[in-house]
Parts: C-alpha cells; structure tokens; sequence
C-alpha cells in the first residue's frame, strides 16, 4: 500500500461486487478473505448480489460489514448491474462467492489503473486446491479460467485466450457509464466479456496482468467439468445468435464452428467410405486422423512435463480431458445455436 501511494496520488474508492446464488459453503472464505485485504477501508466496499439463495447465504454474509442486496431476475449480468448501481467507487472489481483473495489483490489492480487511458483490468485464476482436476484447469494447453504469462496492455480483445475473467476483472466507472452495463440478454457464459469488448470500442485500454491473481475453487469431478464447458459452449452459441459478427467472439464462434464441423464431417466421411469398400488404406488414413489430436497433446504434455518436472500420468491424461471439454464446448455452441428463442 505504502509503495502505491509513494508512486501516484491516483487512490480512489474501489466497490467490490460479488453476485452469489447458494453460495454458503464457500461465500464465508471469500468474505474472510477480502476483510484481510490490505487496502484502507474508508476507500473500499463489498456490494454482495444475491440470486434468491434457498440455503444459508444470506445469514451467513449479514454476519460481516458489507452491503446486502436482492436480484430477482436471474442471470450474472443481472446481479453485476444491480451491484453497479448500488456500488459507489471509482473502480469497480467484480469476483464470485467460490474465490479466495490474496491481501494484494486490490493494490495490485489500482496500479494497472495508473494509466488514464485502462479502462478494464483482468488477472490471473488459480485453482485454490492442489487436487488432480485443480491441476489440470491450471495447466492444460487450454486452461479452464484465464492464465497470463506476461503483462499486457491491449486495445482489444484477442479470442480465444486475451480477455478477463469474470471472477477477477474490474473497471473504471467513467468506462462503464461511457461504454453501457452488462448485456443481461447474454448469459450461460462470455456475459462479461461482450461489456469489455464494448469498452475497448470506446477507446479505452484492457490491461492483462499476472500478478492481479485470485484463487478459484475449481469444479471438483470430471462429469461437473463437462457441465461447465458445455455451458460456457452454450455462451458463446448465444453470443453468436445476439451479435451476430459485430462480436470478435461470434467471429471466433464461427471459426469453431466451421473447424468442428468440417473435421467431423470428414471424420464421417472417411468411416462411411471404410465400412462401404472394405478398404485398408481409408482405414488406416481414418486411425492416423483419430490418433493425431491425442497424440499431439500428448507431446506438448510430454514437453510440459520434462520442462517442470511434473506427474508422467498427466501426459496419458490430460489430453483426453482436453477433447472431451472441446466436444462438450462445441456440443453447448450447438445446442445453444440451434435452439430456438
């Protein structure tokens, strides 16, 4: 804190806004969490959203010094601009009720807003357990929340990897008022990431920096991974039918789309033909085509493993959960494309 004030009087007021629905057995370490956040009190506030919860949220979050408030409709865009208007600060920064804050977090934010020029600021999530699937979401090739290696400062944002996530990113007000609130016609997933596409529109800058980092309590069994992923797909199918290509997002959408569709369509293709004529070449042409995804990933793992010294098992199974969240993403994109409003 000293060093921040040392090097800017830019110390404005920060609104923490939290949306949470059920959240009673995880939103207690997050609150606890943020009352150890080194950052003077007179210039912070936690705005808590609640979804309607039917378990112990609400009791549980009146036990400590925040404001309280109800959103009827549901939907996180919903809950994030009733935490807007009732939020006060200059800078407002957005977490969910399964995250667990380090005593910097804000500090570190305030400092990428030195330049009047950002207007969204985005960091790292990490998985708060050190079980095998926490692992994974940290270190696959496609990593299950945003992961920066270096700093960047951007005047877009870059699908499929160079946007915030929405349980570590905070904005400038003036930002926000300028560019508009949460689209809540977007849902299931990339809700937040169309109002900072909105706001790099406007002019402003999104920084991406590593060290604004926060710890996730990342989902703790494959079958509720897939479920996940699927819905995230389902995100950027609605995304895609609400913006059509306005959106960076629906471009890459379609991009997906296009890819998995026409590698399928081959795949098809090359078994029809197989199972018609008997062939052994379309056969073995089939396997290699079937092979080369797992037997990709396994060399980029094998890499990854001898580079940090990591768990051999991870290279026989990390690929394999790599594809299945990329059908289960892609099946979401589809379902959510297909289906009718």
């Amino acid at each position: 804190m000293k060093a921040l004030q040392e090097k800017s009087q830019f110390y404005p007021k920060v609104s923490v806004v939290i949306p949470v629905k059920n959240g009673a057995n995880h939103v207690r370490e997050l609150l606890d969490s943020l009352m150890q956040v080194g950052y003077e009190k007179d210039k912070m506030e936690i705005v808590v959203v609640d979804g309607k919860s039917t378990d112990k949220t609400r009791e549980i979050v009146t036990q400590y010094p925040v404001q309280l408030f109800t959103e009827e409709k549901p939907g996180l865009n919903g809950a994030r601009n009733t935490g807007l208007r009732h939020s006060s600060g200059e800078i407002i920064a957005f977490t969910d009720f399964d995250c667990v804050i380090p005593k910097n977090w804000i500090t570190k934010i305030i400092e990428n807003f030195q330049n009047s020029k950002v207007g969204c600021v985005g960091g790292n999530v990490h998985g708060y357990y050190e079980d095998f699937l926490s692992q994974y979401a940290d270190e696959s090739i496609m990593p299950v929340m945003r992961i920066f290696k270096k700093r960047e400062e951007l005047d877009s944002v870059k699908p499929p990897m160079h946007y915030p996530a929405g349980c570590n990113m905070a904005f400038k007000r003036e930002a926000i008022e300028k560019a508009g609130l949460f689209d809540e016609s977007v849902k299931y997933g990339f809700d937040e990431d169309e109002l900072v596409e909105r706001i790099c529109k406007k002019g402003y800058k999104m920084v991406l920096d590593p060290e604004v980092l926060i710890m996730h309590k990342h989902r703790a069994s494959i079958q509720n991974l897939l479920k996940q992923t699927f819905t995230y797909g389902r995100g950027l199918g609605n995304l895609l039918k609400i913006k059509a290509l306005e959106s960076a997002f629906s471009k890459w959408a379609v991009l997906c789309l296009a890819g998995f569709i026409s590698w399928s369509a081959l795949i098809l293709s090359f078994t029809a033909y197989t199972l018609l004529t008997l062939s052994l070449m379309p056969l073995l042409v089939l396997i290699i085509m079937l092979l080369l995804p797992p037997v990709g990933l396994m060399i980029f793992y094998a890499y990854q493993t001898k580079k940090r010294l990591g768990k051999y098992c991870n290279i026989l199974t990390y690929p394999f959960i790599d594809i299945a969240r990329m059908i289960a993403f892609m099946f979401g994109m589809i379902y959510q494309t297909v289906e009718k409003r």
